[in-house]
């Protein structure tokens, strides 16, 4: 039998304790994923997934349970992961090393498959994609990072950020609209 999310959660809240694990083990891979996109570090990224939990299980008596639980704690792992890179105050997307001094433009060079200038393109455009980005607005930046890194649909973006969907619908348009002026300048 599958249960949902708030059925586990009410099993959690009448004494069981293995319904709780139950939950994050159904949330666990997709709070790592979002937190990885943000640190592009395993370590950090398992760091940041463990205090999202944490904070999650400290704040469940607080839970709206007419909401998602998973919007819920996505949001709570997309704010840590913020916390998490203001305290470092580094920006993983623009760094091409990783903490042991591995160039990832290097490595990937070195692969045989794809040639070194396909390979020098498409980093160069991520690159400049990336400086587009940056100079977005933050409002607009979020939506799209959630939306294309984050692979959620409009109403999980909506839920996460406490907006209205079609405020977030309105910010992709934007975000995109802007995004194509940067690019084309």
């Amino acid at each position: 039998m599958h249960e949902s999310d708030r059925e586990l959660i009410e099993r959690y809240y009448d004494g069981d304790e293995k319904s709780l694990e139950l939950l994050i083990q159904r949330h666990i891979r997709s709070v790592y994923r979002i937190a990885y996109r943000y640190t592009g570090n395993r370590q950090d990224a398992e760091d940041i997934a463990q205090d999202a939990f944490l904070k999650a299980w400290r704040s469940l008596k607080k839970f709206d349970r007419s909401k998602s639980f998973k919007a819920w704690i996505f949001a709570i792992v997309k704010n840590t992961a913020i916390d998490f890179l203001n305290k470092k105050k580094t920006i993983p997307f623009s760094e091409f090393e990783n903490e042991s001094g591995e160039n990832m433009i290097t490595e990937t060079l070195a692969d045989p498959s794809p040639l070194p200038h396909e390979l020098l393109e498409k980093a160069g455009m991520a690159q400049v994609l990336t400086s587009a980005m940056k100079k977005l607005f933050p409002k607009y930046h979020r939506v799209l990072f959630l939306r294309y890194n984050g692979h959620f649909h409009f109403r999980e973006i909506a839920e996460s950020l406490g907006e209205p969907l079609h405020t977030i619908t309105s910010r992709h348009r934007r975000a995109l609209i802007q995004l194509k002026k940067l690019l084309i300048e």
